[in-house]
């Protein structure tokens, strides 16, 4: 279980924010001059190298630029980034084999509009329409890939199928809330003017029923909180068939990287809903929901389960293992009593999943800290705090400049056995994924902003 510190705040952390990004600005010069053929995934021996499955993380590289520029002000890193997406990220606004959009695109384009919008970059009205037309329809191709339930539910089919919903889309769901906001529509058979919104909505909804647990019984293993990676439907007429996982250890145990993208997609989701009015809402609901505020609270019930499952089933630094039931886990005594250990014998930890779900935990916090319920913001600023302080230092900040790769002890996929095992050791450690960088960035520039009273950092409009 995360111990957590209590008396941690956002400003008591700046320091270690600016050794991330710090950290940061030699490895981003190095992959930039490394002239890849494809996109970097993760590193082997300190090397970003590439791995096909989908083509999801070249939106995380430029996005480390942009959210560097962010952070220092050094043009050199908004020129990598922004040239870079002119010139490489086109085609991923048209992909339709992937629900992948939010992730890159909104980590590319959307950081460029909002930086724009934030008076951060010079303002060019072309430009601005570049960015918007780029979200505009990444939303809408990301919205095609839509498999109809009954009940007035749906999902963003994954890039295995029609059959699949994974857990991880919810996060990308960024891509279809921005296009909205933009007044962006998917246009459809017959003229059919799909509301992006109302997608956002069934695909959260059919992502919460089936993909998280909320321990009242649906099966033997209905723990609350755990989150399946994967859950599987009938293509002929919609039924819900299994749990699944793609890169877990099974479906019945819970993928800490596919927990910490519901961690993070849903408290996220509640801070853009709640800037919406109640007649814009009105336009699609009753539907899955019948107000704004039903919304909310479903959302926040996904959040909270998750959150506590999160913090009950870490280790007490925040640091997650890869999943929680891997079996190697049985052989290392009271693991949850003490600090994750990326160097033993049995089972690897994954410090992308804790830089993903410590985000979700301070919007969380914040969110009910703004709401006046002090004791629940508290304890999920506080958790969210403490997992991000654990990152922001060694053995995870990587500060050696021959190593690409910035936060250390991620794993990608590792059923598949993808993952480096260095020369003496039993399991995958030291080395780093592009989406892991990516996000302890965005953790550290969310904690930076929050306490030097900068504008809070939120990828909607």
């Amino acid at each position: 279980m995360i111990k957590i510190k209590k008396n941690i705040t956002a400003a008591s952390l700046l320091k270690d924010c600016e050794n991330v990004f710090q950290a940061a600005a030699p490895k981003i010069k190095s992959i930039s001059k490394s002239n890849l053929k494809e996109t970097p995934v993760f590193t082997i021996k300190g090397k970003y190298t590439q791995r096909g499955w989908t083509e999801w993380t070249q939106g995380f590289q430029y996005g480390c630029s942009i959210l560097q520029y962010d952070a220092t002000n050094e043009k050199e890193f908004l020129d990598i980034g922004r040239n870079n997406t002119l010139n490489n990220m086109a085609h991923h606004i048209s992909h339709v084999g992937v629900h992948d959009h939010g992730f890159n695109n909104v980590s590319t384009y959307g950081n460029l509009l909002r930086l724009m919008n934030e008076g951060r970059i010079p303002h060019n009205e072309w430009e601005k329409n570049f960015y918007e037309l780029a979200l505009k329809i990444t939303g809408a191709v990301q919205a095609s890939r839509w498999m109809s339930l009954p009940g007035n539910l749906g999902y963003i089919t994954s890039f295995n199928g029609k059959h699949s919903l994974f857990s991880d889309t919810i996060r990308s769901c960024r891509a279809l809330a921005v296009s909205h906001q933009l007044g962006h529509v998917l246009m459809s058979e017959q003229d059919e003017r799909v509301n992006l919104l109302q997608r956002l909505l069934q695909h959260a909804e059919t992502t919460a029923r089936y993909n998280v647990y909320f321990g009242k019984g649906r099966d033997t293993y209905d723990i609350s909180g755990r989150v399946v990676h994967e859950s599987i439907f009938n293509p002929a007429d919609g039924a819900y068939r299994c749990p699944s996982s793609q890169q877990g250890y099974s479906p019945f145990s819970t993928w800490t990287r596919g927990q910490a993208w519901i961690l993070v997609g849903y408290p996220e989701q509640v801070e853009f809903i709640e800037t919406l009015p109640e007649k814009e809402l009105a336009k699609i609901l009753p539907g899955v929901y019948k107000n704004k505020k039903e919304v909310i609270d479903r959302f926040l019930e996904v959040a909270d389960a998750t959150a506590e499952f999160y913090i009950e089933q870490t280790p007490t630094d925040g640091i997650p293992y890869w999943d929680t039931g891997a079996p190697g886990l049985s052989k290392m005594g009271n693991y949850l009593d003490k600090p994750a250990d990326p160097f033993n014998a049995h089972e690897p930890v994954d410090s992308s999943a804790a830089a993903i779900a410590a985000q979700g935990l301070i919007r969380l916090g914040q969110y009910y800290i703004n709401k006046k319920q002090l004791e629940k913001g508290n304890r999920y600023l506080s958790a969210g705090l403490t997992t991000a302080k654990s990152l922001f230092q060694e053995p995870y900040l990587s500060t050696d400049k021959n190593h690409q790769g910035l936060l250390l002890h991620s794993v990608y996929h590792r059923p598949n056995n993808w993952d480096h095992i260095p020369k003496g050791q039993k399991v995958p450690n030291g080395e780093a994924c592009m989406w892991g960088d990516y996000h302890l960035m965005e953790l550290a520039l969310l904690i930076s902003r929050m306490g030097s009273n900068k504008p809070y950092y939120k990828f909607f409009l």
